[in-house]
Order: structure tokens, then C-alpha cells, then sequence
């Protein structure tokens, strides 16, 4: 194994990224790092590409190599992303969409029958704004036809026709053939031909390269069609390089509320791609044999990358697989809390399963009592993990939620000094990211609601705003210290004691706050435990009686979709595996974990409910053991409008009775 060598503009970028990704995360937990090699060249290829630069942040960090980044070159003219980014060796790419320009005038396809290449144009300067080769965008990505021949400025032939069968071929030909024409957008075409050597050259010496092969971020809920330039990096460097032998690991990126401040992900690597030498050959036989080889490669790593990671559908799908895995209770839930790495095995798993069975008369029954379950959730106002806390009556119950209160009063009153000194910087970071988000949801046809941008604003402004706040204040201390006329070293002193003690009553009120808003959540059960004792027995009866029914189907189905499958194990018997789970009971200790190890042990004291009430304190189980989220209730672009959460569906809430009854009779 050959060591890297030193590289501190690197080191330096990645130790300050390592801060902030444990201060915007409350967890990132790596699962499978030991498959990765650790020397020769490699190309990750991480997706589905969620958060747009936190991700590259996030597989640097726990690849354990170090990496080039490929990067659109608009984002390197941004100031800060630009600055650091060239701290990590990015390789910049020129997208054609960041060089596309409105055409003038509109276009139509007056034959699409009789003469289905022909392009003609009104008001239009084809010979000026295009080239051979060249795109034509229509509205909202719409259809992309490239440009054979230019024969005037009002008219051009296609290289292919449209089609009538593809739905989005029907879509550009309602656009081509109105009366009116259509608008459309001049995409230049690019020769990346400088890109594709400067990655070979990276290759050859043996050093790592990670792409994102959507080609873009987005906020959807399943992977995006794969660019084939993956395909072209790995198989035209061992072409043009005999005897070198490139790896691609697929990275799985899974989030928990991606786009959240204090959130959780977990990063899964699959086994290592390795390239046949048959298919070099191939590829360099150029044509159709080519394209034949980066086909056959590309399904390869679209197939190992969902094996790494949660791909739905939709939300509602999401939500109810989700609810399913919840409720599940096999023997091996007696053994304790799922770690967050295993929740996103399980999940995985649980889409297989669906995917398969969703059909069978037992899943669709069991869909619909999940969906009336989580309506009688919503009218409780209550989440799934919290109902088996309603299990207590009377003064027990009284006395636990004054103490609750009293421990929310401490919780906020310990996190005031940060929250103040620290509100610039969250409005702010709203403020932007927000803005940002609907740029690039106007300028996007593949996003929901821009989303993916959300954590990278937030994260950016938070790179540049904490060290500026915090000098701002300290300048404000230096000079209050001047005007009092203070001695010498007490004017040193002062400020150089708030610039280091800042950081630390800001984390130390960030931790205080989760505290707070854990036991505030806590507060709604027992609420409800103490005014309607008897709702919430019948509602914890209907949850035990779901969990029941999912647990005796699943058991059923499991062998056949799994051979490795066993009710008193919930991961499989193969030694791979074992290692991957023993792996991730052993996790690393971050910054953010050995800082707070101390506020921990602190608030784990004062949070001892059992021996103060005798109460098995549920609401430890957070965001780590409710469902996999990857979008809130509002995530857009389903009709039905449906949460991934069990207690946000936006329905309207009926008596008590009636949502009883009704789940009574689903059940």
C-alpha cells in the first residue's frame, strides 16, 4: 500500500468541513468503508445526489482518500464555493445548460409525418446562434433535438425524428406542432474531450476521482437517469493506459431530512466495480461497440448503486413502507434499538419486498390500515414511537409532565445565551437559502421543490457568518475593554477569552435546545394520557394489532423474497453482512461526539425518568429510530400530498369516534 503524500490545503479543507458537517449533522454515520481499497485508482460514484455540495463534503469525509471532485465550472466563479472548492483539486466541466441562450423567435415542425426532420423558424437567426451538432431546448426540458444541418436562418434539419411512442417525444410534438410555434432555449454542444484526459491523467497516477453520475442535484425520491461519462472515465483510462486497473465503488447517500439543521445521514459503499478486460476491448473497438460497452457498465453501476440505496416511487409509498418497517417486530427487536445504518438496510429491504408483493391482496390490506392508522395519528397529533408512551394513569402521570415542563424551562433557558447570539445567522441563512431554492427551482425541470440547495446555503452562509459573527463580538469586547480604560493584559485577555469560549456556549446551547425539543415532544402523550385515559388505551390496542398483522405477513413473505431471511434476525447470516453490521456497532468518534460527551452525561442524568417515575423513557427513540425520512409533509409533486411522516398527512380530522370506528373496521 502506498501512502499519499502530504497534502495541507487539502488536510486543512477537509479538518474544517469535518466542524461543520458535525455541527450541521447529528450524525453521519459510514457504512461499508472497509470495502473501500485503499490504494490505486478509484472512481466513486455516489447518488442519489440530495443535498448539492454537502454530499461531495460527505464522501470525502468518510472515503478515507483523498479525492478530486468533478464540478460544474459555473460553480467555481461563485466566490466561496470557488474558493473552496480549489482547496480540494476540483475538475472543472462545462456544462452546455450553463452556456444555453433564449432563441429568437419561435419554431415549428410543420410535417411531422411527411418530412418529421425539417425545422422551420419564425424570426428566428439559426445560422448565427447555432452550430452543427447543437441542441434546440424546448419549454421546461421538454425535448432536446439535435441539430444536423443548418440550411438558413429560418430553417435546419434534425439529426433524429420524434417519435410517437416515448411520452416525452408526444410532449414535443404538441409543443413543434401549435399553431403558434414554440419558444425554445440554443444549447451549445461541448467537446469534453480536456475533461475526459485531465480524469485519465488523475487515474493513472493512482488517485481517486468521485462523480455524481445524475448529473445534477435534485429532490426527487428515486436515482435520476445516469450520465454516460462514468462509463467513458473509467473504461477510456484503461484503454488509453494498458495494464491499469480502475475500481468504481458506488456510495449511497441516505438521508434523514436532508435539508434540516441537525439531521442525521448515513453513507453506504458497495463492493468495488471491477472492469472486465473484455469489456476495454470492446470499448475500443470504437461505434456501436463502444456505446455497446459504456451501456452494459452504466446498467452495472445503476444496479450496485441501488443496492446501497432507499429508491420509492413517491411519497406515499415511502411513507407506508416506512410505517411497515416501524410496526415490524421480529425476534431480533427484543436484542434493542436499531442503530440509523440498519433503519436504511431495513428500509432497503422492505422496498424489495413491496416492490414484489405490492399487489397481493395481504399488502394491499395491510397499505390501507397503515394509511387509516396514520390518520388517527394525525388527529391525535402524535407520532408512532410515542404511543406506547400513553401508558400511564393518574398522579404518575400528573407529576411526570409537571417535572417535563420544569426540565423544558432548564433545557431553554440553558440554550437563551446561543439562541441570541447565534439569531443572525440562522435568519439569515433562512433567508438565503430559501431565495436560492427558488432559483433553482425556476431554472430546474427535474426538481420538487428545490430542496437539494437548502443544506448547502444554510451550510455555506454558516462556513462564512460563525467566524465573522464571532469576531464582530469579539471586536465589540476589545473595544468596551478600551473605552473602561482596563489594564493591558485584561484588554488582551477579555477578547481572546470570548473568541474561544464562543464556540463552545454556542454548541453547548445547540445541544441544550435538542434536549429541550425532545422532552417538549414528549410533553403531547402525556397530555393525552392524562385527559383521555381511554382513547389512548384504544389507540396503543389498534397499534399492538397492526403491528400483529404486519409481523405475520412479513414473516410469511420474507423467505421467499429473501433465501437468507429469518424472523429472529433481521439482517443477513452471511459473513459479508456480519461484518458490515459489527462495523457499525462500532462507528467513530466525531467532534461533535467526543465535545458533547460531556452535555450528554449530563442531560442523560437529568432526563432519568425510570428512576424518578419508574418510567421506560420512550422518547429516546429520535429521528435515528422514527421513519426514514428524505422529505416533510409539505415534499411536492404528488397529488395526494402525503407525508413520509406517520403523524403529518394533510387530511381533515373527523370525531374520535368515527376515526375509531373506521379503523375498526379496516382492521
Amino acid at each position: 500500500m502506498t501512502k499519499e503524500k502530504a497534502d495541507v490545503p487539502y488536510d486543512c479543507a477537509l479538518w474544517l468541513f469535518n466542524v461543520m458537517l458535525d455541527v450541521f449533522f447529528r450524525e453521519i454515520r459510514p457504512r461499508g468503508s472497509h470495502k473501500i481499497p485503499k490504494d490505486g485508482p478509484l472512481i466513486f460514484v455516489a447518488a442519489p445526489h440530495a443535498n448539492q455540495f454537502v454530499d461531495p463534503l460527505i464522501v470525502m469525509r468518510e472515503c478515507g482518500r483523498r479525492v478530486s471532485f468533478l464540478i460544474a465550472a459555473k460553480s467555481l466563479k461563485q466566490k466561496t464555493v470557488g474558493f473552496f472548492s480549489k482547496l480540494i483539486h476540483p475538475i472543472p466541466v462545462m456544462r452546455p445548460q450553463d452556456l444555453a441562450e433564449a432563441g429568437h423567435g419561435r419554431i415549428h415542425l410543420l410535417n411531422p409525418k411527411t418530412d418529421p426532420l425539417r425545422i422551420h423558424g419564425e424570426d428566428t437567426q439559426f445560422t448565427t446562434q447555432l452550430q452543427p451538432s447543437d441542441s434546440l431546448i424546448l419549454p421546461r426540458n421538454s425535448g432536446r433535438l439535435q441539430v444536423a444541418h443548418i440550411l438558413s436562418d429560418t430553417e435546419l434539419l434534425l439529426k433524429k425524428p420524434l417519435g410517437c411512442t416515448k411520452e416525452e417525444d408526444k410532449i414535443a410534438l404538441k409543443h413543434l406542432t401549435r399553431p403558434s410555434g414554440s419558444a425554445y432555449k440554443c444549447l451549445p454542444h461541448i467537446d469534453q474531450d480536456g475533461v475526459y484526459e485531465r480524469v485519465y491523467e488523475e487515474l493513472n497516477n493512482g488517485k481517486c476521482i468521485t462523480i455524481f453520475p445524475e448529473g445534477g442535484s435534485h429532490d426527487r425520491l428515486e436515482m435520476l437517469p445516469f450520465k454516460a461519462g462514468v462509463t467513458i472515465m473509467a473504461l477510456g483510462a484503461m484503454a488509453k493506459y494498458p495494464g491499469l486497473d480502475v475500481k468504481i465503488v458506488p456510495c449511497g447517500l441516505n438521508y434523514f431530512h436532508p435539508h434540516r439543521f441537525r439531521s442525521r445521514a448515513v453513507i453506504e459503499f458497495g463492493k468495488p466495480i471491477t472492469i472486465s478486460a473484455d469489456l476495454v476491448e470492446q470499448f475500443k473497438e470504437g461505434g456501436q461497440a463502444k456505446r455497446e460497452a459504456c451501456a452494459k457498465l452504466l446498467d452495472t453501476i445503476f444496479y450496485a448503486l441501488k443496492a446501497v440505496t432507499v429508491n420509492v416511487p413517491n411519497d406515499q409509498t415511502l411513507m407506508v413502507i416506512q410505517a411497515m418497517r416501524r410496526l415490524y417486530k421480529p425476534a431480533a427487536a427484543k436484542q434493542g434499538r436499531l442503530h440509523i445504518a440498519q433503519v436504511v438496510d431495513l428500509n432497503r429491504r422492505f422496498v424489495i419486498g413491496y416492490n414484489l408483493y405490492k399487489d397481493d391482496p395481504r399488502v394491499v390490506d395491510l397499505q390501507q390500515k397503515v394509511l387509516a392508522y396514520n390518520q388517527l395519528l394525525k388527529y391525535h397529533g402524535l407520532r408512532d414511537h410515542q404511543v406506547p408512551e400513553i401508558n400511564l394513569r393518574g398522579m404518575r402521570t400528573f407529576c411526570l409532565l409537571w417535572y417535563r415542563i420544569g426540565l423544558l424551562l432548564v433545557w431553554g433557558l440553558l440554550a437563551f445565551p446561543g439562541a441570541i447570539l447565534n439569531l443572525p445567522i440562522v435568519i439569515t441563512a433562512k433567508v438565503i437559502s430559501t431565495r436560492k431554492a427558488k432559483e433553482a427551482l425556476a431554472s430546474s425541470s427535474v426538481k420538487i421543490r428545490g430542496r437539494d440547495v437548502l443544506a448547502t446555503w444554510k451550510f455555506i452562509v454558516g462556513l462564512v457568518l460563525i467566524p465573522t459573527l464571532y469576531a464582530l463580538y469579539t471586536l465589540v469586547v476589545f473595544w468596551y475593554c478600551v473605552r473602561s480604560e482596563f489594564g493591558w493584559s485584561q484588554t488582551i485577555l477579555y477578547p481572546l477569552l470570548t473568541w474561544t469560549l464562543l464556540p463552545y456556549i454556542s454548541y453547548a446551547s445547540m445541544r441544550f435546545a435538542e434536549n429541550g425539543v425532545d422532552v417538549f415532544k414528549s410533553l403531547r402523550p402525556l397530555y393525552l394520557a392524562l385527559v383521555d385515559p381511554d382513547s389512548s388505551a384504544n389507540l396503543r390496542r389498534i397499534r399492538e394489532k397492526l403491528s400483529q398483522d404486519i409481523t405475520a405477513v412479513i414473516d410469511e413473505i420474507g423467505p421467499k423474497v429473501f433465501s437468507d431471511f429469518d424472523s429472529r434476525e433481521v439482517f443477513r447470516s452471511d459473513s459479508t453482512s456480519q461484518e458490515a453490521v459489527s462495523e457499525l456497532a462500532e462507528g467513530r468518534r466525531t467532534f461533535s461526539q467526543i465535545a458533547g460527551e460531556f452535555l450528554t452525561g449530563t442531560a442523560n442524568v437529568l432526563l432519568s425518568d425510570r428512576n424518578i417515575f419508574n418510567w421506560t423513557k420512550q422518547e429516546e427513540e429520535t429521528d435515528s429510530d422514527e421513519m426514514l425520512y428524505f422529505y416533510d409533509s409539505k415534499t411536492a409533486g404528488t397529488t395526494n400530498n402525503t407525508s413520509a411522516s406517520a403523524s403529518d398527512v394533510e387530511t381533515p380530522a373527523p370525531s374520535t369516534s368515527e376515526h375509531h370506528g373506521e379503523l375498526k373496521k379496516t382492521l
